[in-house]
């Protein structure tokens, strides 16, 4: 208990899934949680479930693509709590099972807007807070396995995931001046509303992409926060620019 007590996390895409699991494991270590999401209806939903383990918690709705809100936003978490000590940029899309031959320009562009813009926005956002604020910090980038291997029928996804694993290095060297520690973590298959909505029409996917891991099973949500809960805390102190696989050894084979 009590791993990351009193620090102010500021966590993206928090209405379902990844994004609620890491609100609730790092409530449960004594963080302060500014949580949101562009689904209203989740995210009180998560700021419910969050308040009721008596954790300090507010709640805001945010495009991640629109950088007026990312300045809107983070102005009101540190005008509610004071700053922000870690930022975990964790909303992100998949896209439908499509060849890159066959995918439109606008689903390519939506998915690039909220997985790679949307984390650069954040970065710079809550890496400029973190600069003038003094005292540190810690930006963890949900990248994906898909950020390290290509795979058929996901171009957009895996351009946007490798896109957040190189942006997290150079940004790594930008703000090392300021104490400033940015990594990312590479989550395998996750059981989420996510992977659900990727598989639902793809028959016997889930088990083939299962069968290349070592561990054929999806991980649940809360062993990629355990994660997440080190990187943010003191404990990775000496961790930055580095990516953290939590891929069941899928890049292992």
């Amino acid at each position: 208990m009590g791993r990351v007590n009193g620090k102010v996390v500021f966590i993206t895409g928090a209405a379902s899934g990844m994004g609620r699991a890491h609100a609730l494991r790092l409530a449960g270590e004594g963080a302060r949680l500014a949580i949101t999401d562009r689904n209203p209806a989740g995210l009180s939903d998560t700021l419910a479930a969050v308040q009721a383990t008596g954790a300090d918690a507010a709640a805001w709705p945010h495009d991640v693509t629109d950088e007026a809100a990312w300045e809107q936003t983070v102005d009101a978490a540190c005008a509610h709590f004071g700053r922000v000590d870690v930022l975990i940029n964790n909303a992100g899309i998949s896209h439908s099972t499509t060849s890159v031959l066959d995918l439109g320009t606008d689903e390519w562009d939506r998915v690039m807007a909220i997985n790679a813009r949307g984390v650069f926005l954040g970065v710079r956002t809550a890496g400029r807070r973190m600069r003038d604020q003094g005292g540190g910090g810690s930006i963890i980038n949900i990248s994906s396995v898909f950020g390290l291997v290509g795979g058929a029928l996901a171009s957009a996804y895996c351009a946007s995931k490798g896109a957040v694993r190189l942006l997290t290095k150079a940004a790594a060297a930008d703000l090392a001046p300021f104490d400033i520690r940015v990594n990312s973590v590479h989550p395998g298959l996750i059981d989420t509303p996510m992977l659900d909505g990727l598989l639902a029409s793809e028959g016997e996917a889930r088990q083939r992409m299962l069968g290349v891991q070592l561990q054929r099973r999806a991980a649940d949500p809360d062993e990629v926060s355990a994660a997440v809960l080190f990187l943010a805390s003191d404990e990775s102190s000496f961790m930055t620019g580095s990516e953290l696989v939590i891929d069941g050894g899928w890049t292992a084979r």
